[in-house]
């Protein structure tokens, strides 16, 4: 059993799809602590404007930049030009898979139609599952963002967990919780695992492997066509595999590298705190498990403010462009929560080498070695494992 089979019922949107939030739902608690009813007051009217001349050209831009550099692939195969292209082709991908997250949570579009063809279509160079990323992405992540056994999206291993598992899962947690190996720990733990080979419950399951279908034609079409056009210009099988490979795959796994280094960055570093579930609030969760990076404009061009990520988090229903003005009101109403810096890759490196383990009793993250010094020291039985994290989740 997981955890979406427990949420038969709506989580964090009105919406029994999941994909855009409702602050209905925030009303019935608006004199509760942690409700976000407040911050998305403050939130003005013209930040949800998503005309749809605008989706559909944000969407035709990044179609032209991923044709350019798949062009681009396919006509050299000089060593440095090609390391520049699969950088180019990472950075396109995640363009397109950001239109297609934001058509996903229904935020592009008015059109719940409009939305599901350009998400399905913008999500295929990533090879995503379009229905399983709504449901994984939209009603989990969303829902309970930084909760303990819930999100399972950079959930930390505790110590007491890491100090039972074996050589082999220790070696592949120092990988996959370096920075360089962002991109493994996305590949499993979240594309293979979360979305490829997950049994979806019975309400999502015709949809979701309608959708899984539909993904392996698509991307399975496109090799077949890059495999031929590589027949075509090398003359031999192996020029086939080759042309494959350098346009479609090497791009793919560029993008997992990518999209596990974002997401580190949104909820992974010292400050951030990641709650047991009594303790867990929509508040805590989408204001202050998150956070506000100002990213380069270059670099802005692909990522589409996706680092100005707290107002994304509050409200759904924000399309990417909408998020700045959304983040100023944000700020002026409650600048003591907000999480705002410049994104750098040094704050990364620094933060996965400082981020390993959590207790989430005393909410403090450790290294490795922190963490051993402290179960030596502590007075616990860690050899029982938190049963919380062993029923119902997506997690383990």
């Amino acid at each position: 059993m997981t955890l979406i089979d427990e949420l038969g019922t709506p989580g964090p949107a009105s919406d029994p799809a999941g994909r855009a939030g409702d602050p209905g739902d925030e009303a019935r608690d608006d004199n509760k602590t942690g409700s976000l009813l407040p911050v998305i007051r403050v939130i003005p009217a013209e930040a949800y404007d998503n005309p749809t001349w605008k989706g559909l050209a944000y969407f035709a831009r990044d179609l032209l930049l991923y044709g350019a550099v798949v062009a681009g692939l396919v006509l050299t195969d000089n060593p440095i030009l090609l390391v520049v292209l699969w950088v180019l082709a990472a950075l396109a991908v995640s363009g397109l898979f950001i239109v297609g997250h934001d058509a996903a949570h229904e935020a592009l579009f008015k059109s719940r139609r409009l939305n599901s063809i350009v998400g399905h279509l913008a999500m295929l160079p990533s090879w995503h599952v379009y229905e399983a990323w709504v449901l994984g992405h939209n009603r989990i992540h969303h829902g309970h963002t930084v909760r303990e056994g819930m999100d399972f999206v950079w959930h930390p291993v505790t110590p007491q967990q890491y100090s039972t598992m074996g050589s082999f899962a220790r070696l592949r947690h120092r990988i996959e919780w370096s920075w360089w190996g962002a991109g493994a720990y996305y590949l499993r733990e979240i594309w293979f695992n979360k979305m490829i080979t997950f049994h979806p419950p019975a309400k999502w399951a015709r949809t979701i492997r309608r959708d899984l279908v539909f993904t392996a034609v698509g991307v399975g079409v496109g090799m077949a066509l890059f495999g031929w056009l590589g027949w075509a210009m090398y003359g031999s099988v192996g020029g086939a595999i080759w042309m494959v490979v350098k346009v479609v795959v090497v791009p793919f796994l560029g993008f997992n590298f990518v999209i596990g280094s974002v997401v580190h960055v949104h909820h992974i570093q010292p400050d951030i705190r990641w709650y047991p579930r009594r303790e867990w609030t929509k508040f805590r969760g989408q204001m202050e498990g998150t956070t506000i990076l100002r990213a380069p404009r270059l670099l802005d061009v692909f990522f589409h403010s996706i680092f100005v990520h707290i107002p994304h988090h509050v409200d759904m229903r924000i399309p990417f462009y909408g998020l700045e003005p959304a983040a100023a009101a944000i700020k002026d109403a409650f600048p003591e929560t907000i999480h705002d810096e410049p994104l750098r890759f040094r704050d990364f490196v620094r933060n996965s080498r400082a981020c390993k383990l959590y207790d989430f009793d005393r909410g403090q993250w450790m290294t490795y070695d922190e963490a051993m010094t402290w179960l030596v020291a502590a007075p616990l039985d860690h050899t029982t494992d938190r049963g919380r994290l062993t029923k119902g989740t997506l997690v383990r």
